[in-house]
């Protein structure tokens, strides 16, 4: 409860994917011998930049994050196709909010509470006044600015579902960007998500592609 979630939905492609398209230029069909050398060609291409045949195969999550996460997703981004729930078209009804679980414990010098606690008090009361505005400015201003402009009152925290699909040369850039020490712990904590269900896909499809860019 109260945790950012990750789902791999969908798949398309493998490493062979990625060798045959970089062996387009000569001849794509496959031999033993072409097959047994597929691992080094990945990594190859990976080392020196060649990384057009990386996008011929996607990797498709469905996610559902904090606002911070969700504008993590979206910056910086290369050839990434995001779809998600707009609280401009429809009232969010299911109050999704997401909680830090390294506050449990700090103490609010102010309150007689931890942080942890603090927040989850605001967050309930920034949903309550959510659903309060929405239903008194729509006989007022109608129904689309209402909602359009109850969501202030959403926090950062608040989560929304993500529909986001890579392919591999955009999910190895967002990989380097975001499962890191220096991303922020939310983003890091999906990416590194995204690329452990990656990685258990049954039969590991893309076992040297994750090698060769070192992942």
């Amino acid at each position: 409860m109260y945790q950012n979630k990750v789902e791999l939905i969908g798949y398309y492609g493998s490493d062979i994917v990625h060798a045959q398209s970089a062996w387009t230029s000569t001849s794509r069909d496959l031999t033993e011998e072409k097959l047994g050398r597929v691992d080094k060609l990945l990594k190859m291409l990976a080392k020196e930049g060649h990384h057009t045949p990386f996008e011929k195969s996607c990797v498709h999550f469905l996610v559902t994050v904090d606002q911070a996460s969700h504008i993590h997703t979206l910056k910086h981004r290369i050839a990434v196709a995001i779809n998600g729930e707009s609280a401009r078209y429809k009232e969010l009804k299911e109050d999704k909010f997401y909680l830090p679980q390294d506050w449990i414990g700090i103490k609010n010098s102010s309150e007689d509470e931890d942080w942890y606690t603090t927040l989850l008090k605001f967050t309930e009361l920034s949903n309550k006044l959510y659903h309060q505005c929405l239903n008194e400015l729509t006989p007022v201003l109608g129904r689309k600015r209402a909602k359009e402009s109850a969501r202030f009152f959403k926090t950062m925290n608040s989560q929304i579902t993500l529909d986001v699909m890579f392919n591999w040369r955009s999910f190895n850039h967002f990989l380097k960007l975001r499962n890191n020490d220096h991303a922020q712990k939310e983003i890091n904590e999906i990416s590194s998500s995204m690329l452990e269900l990656t990685k258990n896909i049954e039969g590991n499809p893309f076992k040297h592609t994750i090698e060769a860019f070192e992942l």
